[in-house]
């Protein structure tokens, strides 16, 4: 089965090649013989109803500053190729949005995108999460500072999160006495208009947030983040060490739980955050640790998702009438 494989991403020339999982699932898809094309998402054009976007032939390799390689500009016509990775960083702002919603517009007999443009719009992380919230920590979404202090009150100790942020960007702790959440709060309130997520800090986090990665809705690998001392953040952008791990009986739970419904909305790569025994947040968009789980566990998750990939076009064709 071989397929044209169109990745949406952001500049390939600067990105980390023993990090990046869109550059391991480039590399697995050169392996299994699909053409890859690379595009901005930036190009994206609609006209008359024809989506298409400005994008070159892509060759990939594992070598230090030499790891691809451009053909030519072309009109991609998007209709036309098999496969769309939408694989753009955040953040969620509206041009993700947009971007989101002109890859719906791709005819259904169209490619197949991974993940689905719908569902991605429909569960940013930190809001998805919230169909779970029996899974959760106590939490709290709201631009009510009384409602803050009331919860800052009870629990004592806090996290609070932008809800479209990302890589722990904007993320803080308060513990008890602190003085700057009225400062912190003014901050909010200056660079977005959406409510604040609260939640009870999680201890656990000093032994790691563990990234566990689910291949249409089942768990294939994790990894534990542990934040370097004096930080409560364990995002790997901001210093956490990976660490090898397991799953625990509660996190076979948490996927158990979730699992359905990412496979039902088509959500095929799918990262999610387990502090302690509870489920903090769900990446849909671009998420990581496929490479740290290689070399820590030696369980390569990139052929899984390829092999998750073909079953669902294999599907369609089957679909198809005759």
């Amino acid at each position: 089965m071989a397929l044209a494989v169109a990745i949406q991403m952001d500049p390939i020339d600067t990105i980390n090649i023993d990090a990046d999982s869109t550059f391991a699932l480039a590399l697995e898809a050169q392996a299994r013989g699909h053409a890859l094309f690379h595009y901005l998402p930036d190009a994206l054009t609609l006209r008359d109803g024809r989506l298409h976007a400005r994008g070159r032939p892509l060759e990939v390799a594992r070598r230090h500053g030499n790891h691809h390689r451009f053909g030519a500009y072309e009109e991609l016509d998007l209709a036309g190729v098999d496969v769309i990775l939408m694989r753009q960083d955040p953040p969620f702002d509206m041009a993700y949005i947009t971007a989101t919603h002109l890859l719906e517009l791709l005819p259904p007999e169209g490619p197949l995108v991974v993940n689905d443009p719908a569902a991605v719009r429909n569960a940013p992380e930190k809001l998805f999460v919230l169909r779970f919230r029996e899974l959760m920590p106590p939490t709290l979404l709201t631009r009510d500072r009384d409602e803050i202090r009331a919860f800052w009150k009870e629990h004592r100790d806090i996290i609070l999160k932008p809800l479209f942020g990302n890589g722990g960007a904007g993320v803080f702790r308060l513990r008890p006495g602190d003085e700057n959440l009225t400062a912190l709060l003014e901050m909010y309130e200056q660079i977005q208009r959406e409510p604040v997520m609260v939640q009870r800090y999680v201890p656990e986090v000093r032994q790691g947030d563990k990234r566990i990665i689910l291949v249409e809705g089942e768990p294939v690998g994790a990894v534990m983040r542990v934040p370097p001392e004096g930080e409560a953040r364990a995002n790997l952008h901001v210093g956490a060490r990976p660490e090898r791990t397991e799953l625990r009986g509660r996190e076979r739970e948490i996927c158990a739980a979730i699992g359905p419904t990412l496979r039902a909305q088509g959500l095929v790569f799918v990262g999610i955050d387990v502090i302690g025994d509870w489920l903090t947040e769900i990446n849909v968009t671009s998420p990581t640790g496929i490479q740290e789980i290689a070399r820590l566990d030696g369980v390569e998750i990139a052929p899984k998702i390829w092999d998750a990939i073909e079953a669902r076009i294999a599907e369609r064709a089957e679909r198809r009438p005759a």
